[in-house]
């Protein structure tokens, strides 16, 4: 038995090749690009004063922008304004290169500041 087509052949042209780059998409889920501004901002405050909790974020992403929130808690007597200079810019260079995405808000919140009297007497340094 043979088919029988229903008129001229069709031509049939192979798909165009897609480059392996430009399929599909990439979706960062906020949690992530807010897990990643966490570890961004400890690595600016550096070690925390004993006692402190760590650096946490809130992120929110719309369009490859990130809006990012950043909680901190300092040690004292220190330059508040420039080690929130320091977190803003650390954030803002390591999100955007790690994830992609322009970054164009870091708002950093001081929750906590520990007094050095209060390092001191853990450390075992008292007057």
């Amino acid at each position: 038995m043979t088919a029988v087509s229903g008129g001229a052949a069709e031509a049939r042209t192979p798909p165009a090749r897609i480059e392996p780059g430009e399929r599909g998409s990439l979706r960062i889920a906020d949690r992530v690009v807010a897990k990643i501004a966490s570890q961004c901002a400890r690595e600016a405050v550096g070690p925390p004063p004993p006692g402190a909790e760590r650096p946490h974020a809130n992120v929110v992403v719309a369009h490859d922008t990130v809006r990012a929130r950043v909680h901190v808690e300092l040690d004292h007597p220190t330059d508040i304004g420039a080690r929130c200079a320091a977190v803003r810019r650390h954030v803002t260079e390591r999100v955007g290169a790690l994830v992609g995405m322009e970054v164009t808000e870091v708002a950093v919140h001081v929750e906590r500041l520990h007094p050095a009297s209060a390092r001191d007497a853990a450390q075992g340094r008292t007057r």
